[in-house]
């Protein structure tokens, strides 16, 4: 049964497939991605075709017709042999609206593929990548070849050289979505400084910058073609109206004019922005004025092109939109948000982060402007549309002209912000020392009194020779955190001198010792009084308590006991005896755990006062 288990075991591996299988899924899930755009394109070109009153071909003429505006979609570049002059014309304007179909199906099948399944794994990032641009490159060779027979056929060398890349950035966007949008650091073969450039802060804060500053210039660009639009609404009904007088051919106008929009927003940044566009090769529209003279077919949102001639102020306000979009790119340099932990790296940063935010909004306006404008014919209609080159440098300029003082300005006024209430606030005193200072001192064992003496010892007394006893803050061999206080009554040490007088009861000579009692007796006493909580010095539940150790061992030193019963014994006018008591016999005790107990002669250590 061994054996049969085992086959059984791994039966799933072969008949599901391993990554081999999983690559060929991919590829075959790009080809049927490119099938559903080639097929959404034909379906609106039949309707076109048979809507039309005039149908200059067939059916066929119609499919290759399709398949040639599905590859001008991607970018491939359409040429129109039969012309009046011979010639043939090439047709490079790319309705930028089209295009959003095939790049989202190519993201969509991509992070499909790259997801796993339940039942087998899925593939790698590169290979899903490659599987899917695979898959769908070969549907576009399909569709290449057989449009070269059409009226409308695509260029080999353009198509090469426009469908690859965008198939490929698309299907690596939907792979990177499909494993969570990963931001961790950049491949080992990629240059350190690229690697430590990218993953920089201010990178991503220049990104999110250039694109705010990027939409506010598509959408100003879009505002200012539908404002000149509905100043010159006459102009363009009449364009529609004249171009076609059957209803069919006036609803595939006005479906061109949607699928241009963005075209006509790009064309208007492109105003604002001041390069313009051209309309013709020596033809330029500039807020400045309109040189040359216009020869563009008519068409609903040529509309909206200024007169010629010299401009006037009103053409002049269209630098809203760049001055707009600069000071978008500065406050979000300078004065936006920092995430959860970012550190405010000052003004350098901020004008770093604004001048790759410039480099960033103009290589994307220079890529947009040269995909919105292209040929339409040859001789003065070889150049139409924005020049991408002035059209991203002054893109750059302005948001860096822009950008970078408004960046600079608002982070500076933030940091003021932020220093006003450190500066403006009271600023409390601070206390003499880290710890608070007891009152008395807490050891762990009982701490002796002093003797009582039938003579006063008087308060202005000389000091005696030797050294200093030491604190327990000069003592550098205490830890304080090693003893704990005790509570409790202290006793009054035993007398070791016989010829020392005792005292009597009653006398009042030497007060009785009284009990100290703990902070929770204290807490638990109803007594007349009010409750009194213990200062957190005392207080071994308090987080302040800070327990003291023993009295250093310099107390005990001999020297040290010598100079003081000196000192006692003259204050005391000659009651005391002429020697010192010898020490009592008895086990040894550690200096740091319990001291020595004085005799009855020798007076202990001074008390501390609170």
């Amino acid at each position: 049964m061994a054996p049969v288990t085992e086959a059984t075991d791994h039966s799933p591996a072969p008949v599901q497939g391993g990554r081999t299988a999983a690559l060929a899924g991919a590829c075959v899930r790009g080809a049927l991605a490119a099938g559903l755009g080639l097929g959404s394109v034909t379906v609106l070109v039949m309707v076109m075709w048979i809507s039309s009153p005039y149908p200059d071909s067939g059916p066929g003429g119609a499919l290759h017709v399709a398949a040639g505006v599905w590859l001008l979609v991607h970018g491939a570049e359409l040429v129109r042999p039969a012309t009046l002059g011979g010639a043939p014309a090439p047709v490079g304007v790319v309705p930028l609206a089209l295009v959003a179909l095939p790049v989202w199906l190519v993201y969509r099948t991509a992070r499909d593929a790259a997801e796993p399944a339940l039942d087998r794994p899925g593939p790698s990032a590169r290979g899903a990548v490659g599987a899917v641009t695979a898959g769908y490159l070969l549907v576009g060779a399909a569709a290449l070849a057989y449009g070269t027979g059409g009226p409308l056929p695509a260029e080999p060398l353009g198509a090469a050289l426009h469908l690859p890349p965008l198939v490929a950035l698309a299907a690596a966007a939907g792979v990177w979505t499909a494993h969570g949008r990963p931001t961790g650091p950049l491949p080992g073969r990629v240059p350190e400084r690229i690697r430590v450039g990218l993953a920089r802060s201010r990178t991503a804060l220049a990104v999110r910058a250039a694109a705010i500053g990027l939409g506010v210039l598509l959408g100003g660009g879009a505002v200012l073609v539908a404002v000149s639009l509905a100043w010159h609404a006459g102009a363009a009904r009449e364009s529609l109206l004249g171009l076609s007088g059957v209803w069919s051919g006036r609803m595939a106008l006005l479906l061109l004019a949607v699928a241009l929009a963005p075209n006509a927003a790009v064309w208007g940044a492109a105003y604002g922005l001041g390069p313009g566009f051209l309309l013709g090769t020596g033809v330029a529209v500039t807020p400045l004025g309109v040189t040359g003279t216009a020869v563009a077919p008519p068409f609903p949102l040529l509309a909206a092109v200024p007169a010629g001639g010299p401009g006037t102020w009103v053409n002049w306000t269209v630098a809203v939109v760049p001055v707009a979009a600069g000071a978008a790119v500065g406050w979000t340099c300078g004065g936006g948000r920092r995430g959860a932990g970012a550190r405010d790296g000052g003004l350098r940063d901020a004008a770093f982060a604004a001048l790759l935010t410039a480099v960033l909004v103009g290589a994307a306006v220079a890529v947009l402007a040269a995909a919105a404008g292209g040929p339409l014919g040859t001789g003065r209609l070889a150049a139409f549309g924005p020049v991408w080159w002035r059209t991203g440098g002054a893109a750059a300029a302005w948001a860096a002209g822009l950008g970078v003082p408004v960046a600079v300005g608002l982070r500076a006024w933030r940091r003021r912000d932020d220093a006003a209430p450190a500066t403006s606030a009271p600023v409390p005193s601070a206390p003499a020392t880290s710890a608070p200072v007891p009152s008395a001192p807490a050891t762990s064992a009982p701490v002796p009194s002093a003797p009582a003496t039938s003579a006063p010892v008087p308060s202005a007394s000389p000091a005696p020779p030797g050294p200093a006893p030491a604190t327990p803050e000069q003592s550098p061999d205490l830890d304080p955190a090693s003893e704990a206080p005790t509570a409790g009554p202290v006793p009054a040490p035993a007398s070791t001198n016989a010829n020392a007088p005792q005292p009597k009861p009653g006398s009042g000579a030497a007060p009785a010792p009284l009990p100290v009692p703990s902070p929770d007796a204290s807490r638990a006493s109803g007594g007349a009084g009010r409750e009194e909580r213990p200062a957190p010095e005392d207080d071994p539940g308090d987080p302040a308590f800070e327990p003291y150790a023993v009295l250093p061992a310099a107390w005990e030193d001999p020297v040290a006991r010598e100079a003081r019963w000196t000192a006692l014994k003259e204050a005391s006018g000659g009651l005391m005896a002429t020697f010192p008591p010898a020490p009592v016999a008895g086990p040894a005790a550690p200096a740091d755990e319990m001291p020595e107990a004085p005799g009855a002669d020798d007076p202990g250590p001074p008390q501390r006062r609170s």
